[in-house]
């Protein structure tokens, strides 16, 4: 009996000795995650939990992913693409709309940009595919929260699809982009009113102003933008007011 009540004992310590090993590391994984997340912005980390829409290189939609697992580059590295869309702005001078992304944000902070760059939600409605009608749902969204442009100034029939492009980038060794990317027009004036957490600034330019822009190495420059501004932009630019010729929904022009 001595010998069996020794057993227990010694086993009791053993369970006691594991529960506290793996107790000690849960929190250190914990504190480490919160150790992670302090250096970046509140309303960018939180937005890390919304649920994006996985896609295969033919933009079949497979599942939701969150925006963190979606924007890490160990998951980009392992073939994870989502969905997004870009935003082009032209004004009634056929002005384009030039921002710059807060420095806040958690994948390319500082870079200038299109007016509007984000992701469908995996939400039924911005997942409906007819027309791209989600992803017009989810531009009108952002739009306001980025630009605080009013969704009655942008109706869903104001934003017009022209194609997509699949592109890959990284932004740092943590976080990166890989999307296909549905590319949206608006042609008409806004009222503007930026959101200082995800735009800090805002200009239109001319097509010389942008070129000259555009050349000062100095500047940052968002991965897609820069794509878009070597392949197509000009060209859409130049015929605004005929973009119908340019509209594509069954290619995607895979810039990688």
């Amino acid at each position: 009996m001595p010998l069996i009540r020794r057993l227990i004992a010694m086993a009791a310590v053993d369970r006691s000795l594991v529960n506290g090993i793996f107790s000690s590391a849960a929190t250190n994984a914990v504190k480490s995650g919160d150790d992670f997340w302090a250096k970046y912005d509140k309303t960018q980390v939180n937005s890390m939990k919304e649920m994006c829409i996985a896609v295969d290189e033919n933009d079949n939609a497979i599942e939701p992913r969150s925006k963190k697992d979606c924007h890490l580059m160990e998951n980009i590295n392992k073939g994870l693409i989502h969905r997004a869309f870009s935003v082009l702005i032209f004004n009634s001078n056929k002005e384009f709309l030039l921002t710059r992304r807060s420095p806040t944000k958690i994948t390319f902070p500082g870079c200038f940009t299109n007016a509007c760059c984000s992701h469908p939600l995996h939400t039924s409605l911005e997942k409906d595919e007819n027309d791209a009608i989600g992803v017009k749902r989810a531009a009108q969204r952002r739009l306001q929260i980025e630009l605080g442009i009013d969704p009655l100034q942008v109706p869903l029939s104001d934003i017009e699809y022209i194609t997509r492009i699949l592109y890959k980038a990284p932004s740092s060794d943590i976080w990166g982009e890989a999307e296909i990317d549905y590319v949206l027009v608006v042609r008409k004036d806004v009222e503007l009113k930026p959101n200082p957490d995800e735009v800090d600034q805002i200009r239109y330019f001319s097509k010389d102003q942008l070129k000259s822009f555009l050349n000062n190495n100095s500047i940052k420059v968002s991965p897609w933008f820069k794509l878009m501004v070597d392949r197509f932009l000009y060209d859409w630019w130049n015929n605004l007011d005929n973009l119908s010729k340019f509209k594509d929904h069954k290619t995607i022009y895979k810039l990688i």
